[in-house]
C-alpha cells in the first residue's frame, strides 16, 4: 500500500456544483464539517456508551465518547506522522500526508461508531439474537424468508454489527439528496472500516484482529470494492484503521474506569489492590499512588477522585507511545498488509488495556444495575423488532398493509424508503426481501435511546 491512494480525495458520488467559486478547505476539511452537521452524528448525544439512559452529565455518552477518540486519534496519527518523518521510513511520507493524516483520523474518530444502535453493544446483541430466534418463522407471500436469502445476507443479518452498519450509515443513509450519503471522501471511508471482510469471511477466533467481525453488509460490498480499489487496500486493513482501532481502544478502556469510579463501582483503595493484584506495570501503580499523595499534600477536597482522573491521563499518554512505537516499529509489515494484530500489542500497552477493561468488567459490566436496565433494552428492541421487520417486509411489495402494519410502516423515516426505494429499482420481488429487512434495522440502528424508550411506552400504553 501506498500513501498517495491511501489519502484518496476522490468521492464516488457527485458533487453539488460550487456556483464557480473557490472552496479553499481541503477536502478532508470539508469531510469534518460534513460529519458535524450531520443528524446521525447529532444522534449520538443520546446513545449510549456503557450506562444507558444515565442522568448524569459525567458520564460519557457515544458522543462524548467519539469526541474522545477523534481527540485521541489526531494526536496518535500525528505522533506516529513526527516519528515517520524523523525516520524517513517512506520517501512517500512528508508533511503533506502528515497534515492529511491528522484530518483524516479526526474524522474517522467521529464516526467509527456513527453505525450502532441504541443502548450500546447490547443493542447490536439483542439485534443479533432477534434474528437468529425470528429468521426462521419469518415468511413472505407464503414462502420462508431464509429461502429467499443467500448465504450472506443469512450472516449479514444473525451477525449484524454495528462498523458494517456505519459504513451503510455514511455511504448511504445520511444526506439522502446526495444519492451517496455524506459523500465522503474514499481515504476517510476506507480508514473507518476495521474489518475489510464480509460476514461469511468473518471468524471471530481468527488470529488476525482484522477478520473477526463483518464490516460490510452484502448491500454495500459494490460500495467497499470501489473504496478498496480507489486507495489500494484491497481486502487489507488500511494503516489508518489500525490507528482507529487503538484510539478506540485507549479511549474506552481508560474512560470506563473512570465513568465506574464516579458512579460508586469501586473506589480509591479498591482499585489500587485491584491493580496489584493483577500485576499491573508497577511504574504505573506508583504513578496512581503518588497523585494521591500529591492531592493529600495540597489538601484537595477530594484526593481519590484526583488520583484517579489525574492518572487516567497518564495511562492514555503511555498508550499512545506505545502505540505510535509499535506503528514505526513494524511500519513495512503494516504497509504491506502483513501485520495481524492490533497497534495495542506488546507487553505493557496490552497488560494496561486488558487489566482497566477486566476492571470495569467485573465492577461494572456485570452489576445489578447495568442487568436491570439490560433487560428493559432487551425487551424494548425486542418489541420494536417484531413490529418494524413484518411491516417492512410488505413494504413496496403490492401487498396492502393491514390496519397495524400501515401504523408500523409509518415509523420508517421517508428518507430511509427513498434509500430503499433508488437502491432497488430493477431488482425482482424477491431480490427486494433483503433490502426490507435492513430497512427495519436502519430505523431501529437509528434511534436514540430516549427515542426507542418513549416509542416503546407510547406503542404499549405506557
Amino acid at each position: 500500500m501506498e500513501w498517495k491512494k491511501l489519502l484518496s480525495e476522490k468521492r464516488i458520488g457527485k458533487e453539488a456544483r460550487s456556483g464557480g467559486k473557490k472552496d479553499l478547505r481541503s477536502e478532508f476539511e470539508k469531510d469534518y464539517h460534513r460529519i458535524i452537521l450531520s443528524s446521525s452524528f447529532r444522534r449520538l448525544q443520546d446513545k449510549t456508551q456503557v450506562f444507558p439512559l444515565d442522568k448524569s452529565d459525567f458520564i460519557r455518552t457515544r458522543l462524548t465518547h467519539s469526541l474522545e477518540v477523534s481527540s485521541i486519534g489526531r494526536s496518535l496519527a500525528g505522533n506516529i506522522a513526527a516519528s515517520l518523518i524523523e525516520m524517513n521510513a517512506d520517501p512517500g511520507f512528508g508533511p503533506k500526508e502528515a497534515a492529511a493524516i491528522t484530518d483524516i483520523l479526526q474524522c474517522a474518530g467521529l464516526i467509527h461508531d456513527i453505525g450502532n444502535p441504541p443502548f450500546g453493544h447490547f443493542g447490536e446483541e439483542s439485534i443479533r439474537e432477534w434474528f437468529q430466534n425470528n429468521l426462521e418463522s419469518l415468511q413472505y407471500k407464503g414462502h420462508p424468508v431464509t429461502g429467499l436469502l443467500t448465504r450472506q445476507q443469512l450472516e449479514d443479518l444473525k451477525h449484524f454489527e454495528g462498523n458494517a452498519q456505519g459504513l451503510r450509515m455514511v455511504g448511504k443513509l445520511d444526506y439522502p439528496v446526495r444519492l451517496s450519503g455524506m459523500n465522503l471522501t474514499c481515504g476517510l471511508m476506507s480508514a473507518m472500516i476495521k474489518y475489510p471482510v464480509s460476514s461469511v469471511e468473518a471468524d471471530s477466533a481468527s488470529q488476525d484482529s482484522g477478520k473477526r467481525k463483518p464490516g460490510y453488509f452484502q448491500a454495500e460490498e459494490q460500495l467497499f470494492r470501489m473504496i478498496a480499489s480507489e486507495t489500494g487496500c484491497g481486502k487489507k486493513r488500511n494503516p489508518l484503521a489500525l490507528i482507529l482501532e487503538a484510539a478506540d481502544d485507549i479511549a474506552y478502556a481508560t474512560a470506563d474506569i473512570e465513568d465506574a469510579f464516579k458512579k460508586g463501582f469501586f473506589d480509591y483503595p479498591a482499585l489500587l489492590e485491584e491493580l496489584q493484584l493483577r500485576r499491573f506495570p508497577k511504574s504505573c501503580i506508583v504513578r496512581l499512588s503518588d497523585n494521591y499523595d500529591l492531592a493529600r499534600l495540597n489538601s484537595v477536597s477530594d484526593p481519590d477522585e484526583f488520583a484517579v482522573r489525574c492518572w487516567i491521563r497518564e495511562m492514555q499518554e503511555l498508550l499512545i507511545l506505545g502505540a505510535t512505537e509499535n506503528f514505526t516499529g513494524n511500519y513495512q509489515s503494516i504497509m504491506d498488509g502483513s501485520f495481524k494484530k492490533e497497534l495495542l500489542c506488546g507487553r505493557t500497552p496490552h497488560l494496561i488495556v486488558s487489566v482497566l477493561k477486566s476492571i470495569a468488567y467485573d465492577y461494572a459490566f456485570t452489576s445489578a444495575s447495568i442487568f436491570r436496565t439490560e433487560i428493559a433494552a432487551f425487551k424494548m428492541l425486542t418489541e420494536l423488532m417484531n413490529m418494524i421487520v413484518p411491516a417492512a417486509l410488505i413494504y413496496d411489495s403490492g401487498i396492502r398493509p393491514g390496519l397495524m402494519e400501515e401504523k408500523y410502516l409509518s415509523l420508517i423515516p421517508g428518507n430511509y424508503k427513498q434509500v430503499f426505494l433508488r437502491n432497488t429499482a430493477g431488482m425482482t420481488d424477491e431480490q427486494k426481501v433483503y433490502h426490507r429487512i435492513l430497512l427495519a434495522t436502519d430505523t431501529i440502528s437509528g434511534m436514540t435511546d430516549s427515542h426507542a424508550r418513549d416509542l416503546y411506552a407510547e406503542l404499549n400504553g405506557i
